[in-house]
């Protein structure tokens, strides 16, 4: 279940910079390129001669020249030529919406007609120079929600990642799920305890005593389709917590965009935004190598859980307090998949 009609991001612009990439997203297969000008074009990575996938050719002229016998498609997904054939009267393939921004490559793998640039989230991180952002991608044979549940539900580092963001404290603290809007928002608030290892280190690196008591903060913010953005950070014990002055504090956003690629597969692009140090690009490297590796510990704990639901499809989930920002955002999915269904009936 997912969204259609929504923008997704689809790939870093680096996937594509030598050439075509071919990726499955919302069970449409898509080749990404870069055609005239440098601009980013999606088609349906099909063949209309023989069906092989376009994404195995190579860009020329900006056109993509299929790999298996040299049919030039347009980036409208018309045929443009073929050695020696007249293939003029070829039927188009599908051709996507596709946007260029922030760092990323979006996608709109619906109805092309409805595709705004306006509805891509403002993601002032990325155009701000207060900011330092490094990230990564994960490919996952899991459901997407799955992935939503664990961001929505930060509980789970306690466990998960005991060496590095996990500590007691996030059990203790009692967890605060509400809706702004299309919005769900879920927090945790911790006061005069000691900033795990992977903050403390943040702490060093910003000039902070990381032995000192702190205040710490996790404001995890889903939006439909699958966008979810987590105010971090830790300030000095009694300084105002979220709000305390910068030079208390490190506070950071952890940016997880999550993209279905089948009903049991999803690609997450990960990374995290800071507000300190932004010009330490030594310091943006490091913490990037460091959240992989923490997001790499997720990997077969929800690979795992899906092989489980797949085995048990008729078990019923336990629900728990915790689970409310997860659950929200599923019956917000729901919703709109729903009301999206309609339109198109």
């Amino acid at each position: 279940m997912y969204l259609k009609n929504t923008w997704y991001v689809a790939c870093t612009p680096d996937e594509i910079n030598d050439k075509p990439l071919g990726r499955q997203i919302c069970g449409e297969r898509i080749a990404f390129y870069r055609g005239s000008n440098n601009q980013v074009a999606a088609v349906e990575d099909f063949c209309p001669h023989r069906g092989a996938a376009l994404s195995l050719g190579f860009v020329q002229n900006g056109n993509l020249v299929c790999g298996y016998h040299g049919l030039t498609m347009g980036c409208d997904g018309k045929t443009v030529s073929m050695p020696m054939q007249r293939v003029g009267g070829f039927p188009c393939i599908k051709s996507y919406p596709v946007v260029e921004q922030y760092g990323f490559i979006w996608v709109w793998p619906g109805d092309a007609a409805l595709a705004n640039p306006a509805l891509i989230p403002h993601l002032e991180w990325a155009v701000s120079d207060e900011w330092a952002y490094g990230g990564g991608m994960y490919h996952l044979n899991c459901d997407y929600r799955l992935m939503i549940d664990n961001l929505m539900d930060l509980t789970h580092e306690t466990y998960v990642h005991p060496e590095s963001i996990g500590q007691t404290e996030i059990d203790e603290s009692p967890v605060n799920t509400h809706l702004e809007g299309e919005t769900v928002v879920t927090s945790r608030f911790m006061e005069g305890i000691q900033a795990p290892p992977f903050l403390a280190n943040a702490m060093r690196a910003n000039g902070l005593d990381p032995e000192k008591p702190v205040d710490r903060w996790q404001i995890s913010r889903f939006t439909p389709p699958s966008h979810i953005l987590i105010n971090v950070g830790v300030a000095y014990a009694g300084h105002g917590g979220f709000d305390a002055d910068p030079a208390v504090k490190v506070s950071a956003v952890v940016v997880d965009f999550i993209t279905p690629e089948t009903e049991t597969s999803h690609w997450y692009f990960w990374g995290m935004a800071r507000h300190f140090k932004p010009n330490d690009t030594e310091l943006t490297e490091r913490i990037r190598k460091n959240q992989g590796e923490i997001f790499a510990q997720d990997l077969g704990v929800l690979e795992a859980q899906q092989q489980n639901l797949s085995n048990h499809p008729d078990r019923r989930l336990l629900m728990l307090n915790i689970d409310s920002g997860g659950v929200q955002a599923r019956r917000m999915i729901e919703r709109l998949v729903q009301e999206e269904q309609k339109e198109l009936a």
